[in-house]
């Protein structure tokens, strides 16, 4: 296993996977300017590396992250609007690579998800959280409003209604609370988190690369285009996916009653 630590965070692969792990537990991991250009950088990293074929993010600590670093805000005095308006240029370069990807990404949430820490949480394809995970947007609370894309995921997660109910009421979810709305995919034991997160990151790490990378933008492009423009998308993504050597392999195994075996390649 090989790892690089950054300033905020630390960045291990495992195998095919690449691990990302919030690392400011004394401050609750809140993204501050420097976390969020790191967390740019190791983005980056994970979308251009061809050898990456999933991606876990997780967190040390208590908290899985509790959003901006009010703190470094208030710190800041009049030059406030300036330093979020930098930390939002790096936090946001980072999630739109993560979303757009060719790999999938997995979340493992312990503790508290507040306000940018909830998109991080929600961002992924698959969603881990551990029984004792809270989520909560916060922002209003503050006086604040979303980012990190929580105004945008959260309504294609929960619908509009339900969003509106937590970006403005600032309403609080159990992780058991999380599952029934749809924000999480899966809950388990607080002890057995990472294990479970890892174990799903290395199991789509070993499917087929390409293939979940066209999935993802279907999903991605699915609210909007019309019926008609994305039955096209789909069209060509099948082709090219069963031209493939994953999909020529997928279909043999299939064929011959047999697992197949996936290297991620076109």
């Amino acid at each position: 296993m090989m790892s690089d630590t950054y300033d905020t965070l630390k960045f291990e692969r495992d195998g095919a996977v690449a691990v990302i792990t919030l690392h400011r537990p004394q401050a609750g991991n809140a993204i501050d300017v420097n976390m969020a250009r790191d967390l740019m950088h190791v983005a980056i990293l994970c979308d251009r590396d061809a050898d990456i074929r999933a991606v876990l993010l997780r967190s040390e600590g208590k908290l899985f992250c509790a959003g901006g670093d009010i703190g470094g805000f208030s710190g800041a005095g009049d030059k406030a609007a300036d330093l979020v308006s930098e930390e939002t240029a790096y936090l946001h370069a980072a999630v739109a690579r993560l979303a757009r990807m060719d790999k999938p990404l997995v979340t493992a949430i312990q503790g508290f998800a507040a306000g940018a820490g909830f998109s991080l949480a929600m961002l992924a394809d698959i969603a881990i959280a551990g029984e004792a995970a809270q989520f909560t947007l916060a922002y209003t609370g503050i006086g604040l409003t979303p980012d990190g894309g929580a105004s945008w995921l959260l309504p294609r997660l929960v619908g509009l209604r339900k969003a509106q109910e937590m970006i403005l009421l600032n309403s609080r979810l159990s992780a058991a609370e999380a599952l029934a709305a749809g924000l999480v995919t899966q809950v388990v034991a607080d002890a057995e988190l990472d294990g479970t997160a890892r174990a799903t990151a290395q199991k789509l790490a070993n499917g087929p690369t390409k293939a979940f990378a066209r999935s993802r933008e279907l999903l991605l492009a699915a609210y909007g285009e019309t019926l008609e423009t994305h039955l096209e998308r789909e069209s060509r993504g099948i082709v090219s996916a069963l031209a493939s050597r994953d999909g020529k392999e997928g279909v043999a195994a299939f064929l011959d009653k047999r697992k197949p075996a996936f290297t991620g390649q076109s």
